[in-house]
């Protein structure tokens, strides 16, 4: 028995030792990529949809709501375990979601039914809440001090995640046997890998606090601190990310329905489109004031807005993907922007918290406004109601200028 202790203590004292010399520019961006893995598995649905809807006869507006219920799961983890990381550590909080994530990608294995579907993005919605703040903070407290990138990564990743998801399940939806099998059991053993890594070999970077009990209270905090830039930010959210759940609840049918194209792959590159230069919008403007990213981006993304319900009244669908690569470039400056604004100097005690909030906002713009279009489109077909909803963003966006306009020109007159 002696021995055997002895070997259990040299085994934990070497696996401490590890996670110790573990680099944080490596924790850093591990981190990085296993936020880019979870937001691509919630983007892999996306193309799927009209293969649900096909195989399981429903229309747009029970695809929207299937589409909605994972995002209202998620606010309802932000909401209650989304702050639990600023007490009870990053690393058990990740860990476990990244394991229920796995059990969500076998519900979507087993699914045969709408019911499953709906359990599956439920359990999904669960796990990928959970995590949203913890993933966020961890990119904030392993960033470099004189090279702070946990703004940039946090914004640029649910652009890049979207994208390689929708694209990726688009490919495998037109070219492989079984690909729904393939998708999520792939996802499912990889996310099991994900939370071993992370429970062996991720460094804890958040202390133990008392109150872990009470964070578990439905409740959205904004640090006093953080109140002023919240507010600042808010419009940018609002606008961008309702755009975001358009395209993706509904991007492929409008490139089906309306243009007539019922390649799966085509309908994925929508989402593409628009996520993907969100990544290169962030990239290039990153060097921008904060404030002055979001004037830039969210007059870009009003551009791009209006350059879509142009198309989509034309029946262009070159200029369709056109517009969605411009108002994807607008999103990924102004989110970027909204977030190196409100998380500038937080107090790390309550990182996970304030992020919390920062996508409880961002996922109720990203769901309700889908959840009202899809039930439109039943009533008064796709085009209609992507054009009404174009108009309604592009009023928002450029709102949310005059707003971050008005609000500089008493500090420019000082």
């Amino acid at each position: 028995m002696r021995v055997a202790g002895a070997g259990t203590h040299a085994g934990r004292a070497v696996l401490a030792c590890c996670v110790r010399t573990l680099s944080r520019p490596v924790a850093f961006w591990s981190v990085a990529v296993l936020l880019v893995l979870v937001l691509a598995a919630s983007g892999v649905p996306s193309p799927l949809y009209r293969v649900y809807a096909e195989e399981f006869g429903f229309g747009s507006g029970l695809i929207t709501v299937v589409f909605a219920v994972y995002a209202l799961a998620l606010l309802v983890a932000l909401l209650t375990v989304g702050a639990l990381s600023d007490h009870v550590g990053r690393r058990p909080v990740l860990a476990v979601a990244l394991v229920v994530e796995a059990a969500a990608m076998v519900l979507f294995l087993a699914a045969d039914g709408v019911a499953w579907l709906l359990a599956a993005r439920i359990v999904q919605g669960l796990a990928t809440g959970a995590m949203t703040g913890a993933f966020g903070a961890a990119l904030l407290d392993l960033q470099r001090t004189d090279r702070p990138r946990g703004a940039l990564v946090n914004s640029a990743s649910p652009g890049l995640g979207l994208s390689l998801g929708a694209v990726g399940a688009g490919v495998a939806v037109q070219h492989l046997p079984s690909p729904t099998d393939w998708v999520f059991g792939v996802l499912a053993a990889l996310f099991v890998l994900a939370a071993v890594a992370v429970w062996v070999a991720l460094p804890e970077t958040s202390p133990r606090v008392p109150g872990a009990a009470a964070s578990l209270r439905p409740s959205v905090h904004v640090p006093r601190a953080n109140r002023r830039a919240f507010t600042t930010a808010l419009p940018c959210l609002m606008a961008t990310w309702a755009l975001g759940g358009l395209y993706a609840s509904l991007g492929p049918s409008l490139v089906a329905d309306v243009y007539g194209v019922a390649d799966h792959a085509v309908g994925s590159l929508v989402v593409l489109a628009l996520n993907g230069t969100g990544l290169a919008g962030s990239l290039l403007t990153q060097r921008l004031r904060p404030t002055q990213g979001m004037v830039v981006g969210a007059s870009v993304f009003a551009v791009g807005v209006v350059g879509t319900v142009a198309a989509l009244a034309a029946g262009s669908l070159a200029a369709f993907f056109l517009a969605a690569v411009v108002s994807g470039f607008g999103f990924g400056s102004a989110f970027l922007g909204a977030m190196a604004t409100v998380t500038r100097g937080v107090d790390p005690a309550q990182r996970a918290g304030l992020l919390s909030a920062v996508f409880t906002a961002s996922y109720l713009a990203f769901s309700l406004p889908a959840i009202a279009a899809g039930t439109a489109a039943a009533h008064v077909g796709l085009t209609t109601t992507a054009e009404v909803y174009g108009g309604v963003v592009v009023v928002l966006a450029l709102s949310a200028v005059a707003g971050l306009l008005v609000q500089r020109r008493p500090v420019t007159a000082g």
